[in-house]
């Protein structure tokens, strides 16, 4: 699977774009705002429906327009597929895949695999728990949609138990009946999405493990351990139990929704005991072993996105990963770099086709192919 063509209208900086592409590896050149990562954007809004970098779509429109188009042409399964993409102001989003309209954008989710290292994953390590969770689930929602419609639905029912929550802080009342209503959904969905997470973890821990050795060169050990209250008791009872701080705080306090995931290297939080070239090596690490976990669950290798990924990277380690990922293994690859220099040093010694193009600022950036 690779992206052919990418058209864009009034989409962030650029008026409009069409670029055609090689379906092994792809540079984008320029200086630091000039629009490379937006390109790697419209790529990802493809896949997941949103943009990566800015989860509000209105503000994804070029400055004074009011919509975008994001257009791709896709080699899938031995066939052409077109994926459109439309958004105006104040109005619902629009997706379509070979012209038909999809019912629920949740539909397209997996269609299309996708993975994207970027600066901004840094968060990962730095942030609260919500941000891992929010990692596990979009990496599980690409190729199960069971678990994305659980995680739907419990949300929903998460939202209205908060709500009930509220209700009866404010009219001092309580009815039991009614939030065990809320319980036994969260208790079925949440027990399902625990074990698909459990399941999940598991299996990404050794494939992580394995990259990491590889680009650190066997220098530290690192580990993800999947943190869940539901490891605690049952389900049932640990939302019992917490009813009366839920009561006083007004919102659930105990579920799946409070899951994190632990980063240590060597048994240390990374986020104290890395400095910041381990903690990109851990993130980088992280990703590809997601590139490998959603290659195996749905037999497409996913199309690549490394954002900005060389910086605080010594030579030695930029060379291994480009190694690692200009291997067979991968599928389409999309990097974004300021040195032409030190890129074409890289492809120079790695036989694989490629295209690179230059971005220069302007009124609508310039995008020229150099190679």
């Amino acid at each position: 699977m690779y992206l052919q063509k990418l058209s864009l209208i009034n989409f962030k900086n650029y008026n409009q774009a069409e670029l055609s592409f090689s379906a092994k590896i792809n540079c984008f050149i320029g200086q630091n705002g000039v629009g490379k990562t937006n390109l790697l954007d419209a790529i990802y809004y493809l896949s997941m429906c949103k943009s990566y970098l800015n989860p509000i779509d209105s503000q994804n429109i070029k400055y004074d327009e009011d919509f975008f188009v994001i257009q791709g042409d896709y080699y899938l399964h031995d066939k052409q597929e077109h994926v459109y993409c439309g958004l105006k102001k104040n109005k619902k989003k629009q997706f379509k895949r070979n012209k038909k309209d999809y019912q629920k954008l949740s539909d397209h989710i997996g269609l299309l695999p996708i993975v994207m290292i970027s600066p901004l994953d840094i968060s990962l390590i730095l942030e609260g728990s919500d941000e891992r969770r929010k990692y596990m689930d979009s990496v599980i929602s690409q190729y199960d949609k069971d678990y994305l419609d659980c995680l739907v639905k419990y949300n929903r029912a998460l939202l209205q138990r908060n709500k009930l929550l509220k209700d009866f802080y404010q009219t001092r009342t309580f009815d039991e009946d009614s939030i065990d209503v809320w319980d036994e959904q969260l208790i079925v969905l949440g027990e399902k999405i625990h074990s698909v997470r459990v399941r999940f973890v598991e299996e990404l821990i050794p494939i992580f493990q394995e990259y990491y050795t590889s680009i650190s060169g066997n220098k530290e050990q690192v580990q993800l351990v999947y943190d869940s209250q539901l490891y605690e008791g049952d389900y049932r009872q640990i939302l019992k139990d917490a009813i009366g701080k839920d009561r006083i705080v007004q919102h659930t306090t105990v579920g799946v929704h409070k899951d994190d995931l632990i980063l240590t290297l060597e048994t240390y939080p990374i986020k104290k005991a890395a400095s910041q070239g381990q903690q990109k090596t851990f993130l980088v690490s992280l990703k590809l072993a997601q590139f490998d976990f959603i290659k195996k669950i749905s037999g497409i290798k996913p199309i690549l996105l490394l954002d900005d990924i060389f910086d605080k990277f010594d030579r030695s380690r930029v060379q291994q990963i480009m190694e690692l990922v200009a291997e067979n293994h991968f599928g389409q690859i999309y990097i974004t770099d300021t040195n032409q220099d030190r890129l074409k040093e890289i492809l120079k010694g790695i036989d694989i086709p490629h295209n690179l193009f230059s971005i220069e600022s302007g009124e609508n950036n310039l995008i020229i192919k150099i190679d």
